[in-house]
């Protein structure tokens, strides 16, 4: 492989790959060798020297997963991207630009912001995660209930395929019909078809105006029926996200500056537009929640708003706040259910909580009824274990029952592959036949996603 990318690109240094052994899950696995590619050509040469010699190849971009998804479970390869992290081309005229697979999610909408424009999914990695790996998980995060996830954004993909061959699909047009949709089929694949070299993002305008309400409720039960309320009446935040009275604490305690109101849960919803727009959408909502909200009121001014968003993104870190003992494990930290079910859903977490006498902290993307459910347990304790599996188990089989679904965001990997079979039922099949007819000799990514 020296001869590909250069023996300074190359690790088989125990220190390094241990590095590589993990993401921020609780999945483990050991690389043999760490190569970081800076180019297409290498990818492709790499990848086809894998196929012949069967061995397994594992794309990473910032290893900040939580599904276990870039973790190289039977060893073999890991091919670090977080190298090709060009803008290759800037088509603002056209809407899109053209980016590497590294590039960091926030320094694309840094490098966006001059030309007024942006890249919406908002996942709470932003500053971390790259391009990449928000494809392969087809990441999304809090402005997706108005912006959607980030398969609304990929227009076209630059894929090395398992034995190596290049392949293009999609095109720099904004909609094709030009034969089966394979831009759709690899965005939220992790990495188990094919290695995403290069992507045609689309990117919008940015709003003229922004605004934040906070609207506190006594239970989050509560909190979720107003949003049914507020999303049946036809009114579409830009963002919608709940707090439960446990990650209020964390927050105030992690900066005590933001003074957020304690309650059974705080919505924040953010309109966005022109500053009609945002007026209409401040007053709709104010009048969908003020039967069940015990108070309402908007973020003064742009500071505070951009603080609480800062926070909001620390929420998962904060949780362990609560707790000097305690530390956050994430697992069973990502369902989805309907909107109409998402009430029942907050209540079936409250009993869970209970019936395992483990605190469980809620919040997340309640518009879109996507739900994390922290957990914190006394890592050296082998019953706060068994304890956090059972509730992750009845917490993700509590989900399907709803009509939702084990992972809304941050991906199948190994830690929910186990549920595939009971979320996807005989579609899975399907899955595994497109896998061995991409990947034959099942060196991509090995032992992800069910596949």
């Amino acid at each position: 492989m020296g001869n590909i990318v250069g023996t300074e690109n190359i690790s088989v240094a125990s220190c390094e790959l241990y590095c590589y052994s993990s993401d921020a899950s609780q999945i483990r696995g050991m690389p043999e060798v760490v190569i970081k590619p800076r180019t297409t050509a290498q990818v492709s040469d790499i990848v086809r020297l894998a196929y012949e010699h069967n061995i397994p190849v594992t794309a990473r971009g910032a290893g900040t997963g939580l599904s276990g998804g870039c973790v190289p479970l039977e060893g073999g390869i890991v091919l670090d991207m977080s190298g090709m992290n060009r803008i290759v081309e800037f088509d603002l005229d056209n809407l899109q630009v053209i980016v590497e697979p590294g590039i960091v999610q926030e320094k694309l909408n840094k490098a966006l912001e001059p030309y007024g424009f942006f890249f919406p999914p908002d996942p709470g990695s932003s500053a971390m995660c790259t391009i990449g790996g928000l494809i392969a998980n087809n990441g999304s995060g809090m402005r997706s209930v108005k912006y959607g996830t980030t398969r609304s954004y990929v227009l076209g993909l630059e894929i090395v395929m398992a034995d190596g061959k290049i392949i293009k699909t999609g095109s720099k047009t904004m909609k094709t019909v030009a034969g089966y949709s394979l831009t759709d089929l690899f965005v939220g694949s992790e990495g188990t078809l094919g290695i995403i070299t290069q992507a045609i993002i689309k990117v919008r305008a940015l709003p003229k105006e922004r605004s934040v309400i906070f609207a506190s409720f006594k239970t989050p039960e509560l909190a979720g029926k107003a949003v049914v309320k507020v999303l049946s009446s036809g009114i579409v935040p830009s963002a919608c996200e709940i707090l439960d009275s446990n990650i209020i604490r964390a927050l105030n305690n992690y900066d005590p500056k933001l003074n957020l109101p304690q309650a059974g849960a705080i919505l924040l919803f953010e309109v966005d537009g022109s500053e009609a727009e945002v007026k209409e959408g401040i007053n709709l909502i104010v009048k969908a929640c003020e039967d069940l909200a015990s108070a309402i009121r908007t973020a003064s001014d742009k500071k505070e708003r951009d603080e609480i968003w800062a926070a909001r993104r620390l929420a998962g870190a904060a949780i362990s706040r609560l707790d000097p003992v305690r530390t956050r494990v994430y697992v069973g930290e990502d369902v989805g259910v309907p909107i109409k079910e998402i009430p029942k859903m907050l209540h079936k977490v409250d009993e869970i909580s209970k019936e395992f006498d483990l605190p469980i902290m809620t919040y997340g993307h309640i518009g879109d009824g996507n739900l994390h459910t922290g957990m914190c347990i006394d890592m050296l304790s082998d019953e706060d274990w068994m304890k956090l599996n059972a509730a992750a188990d009845k917490i993700h089989r509590t989900a399907i029952e709803l009509g939702g679904t084990v992972t809304a965001e941050h991906g199948v990997g190994s830690a929910r592959s186990e549920y595939m079979r009971l979320e996807l039922g005989s579609a899975l099949d399907v899955m595994i036949t497109i896998k061995k007819a991409l990947d034959p000799k099942g060196i991509l990514n090995p032992g992800k996603m069910g596949v």
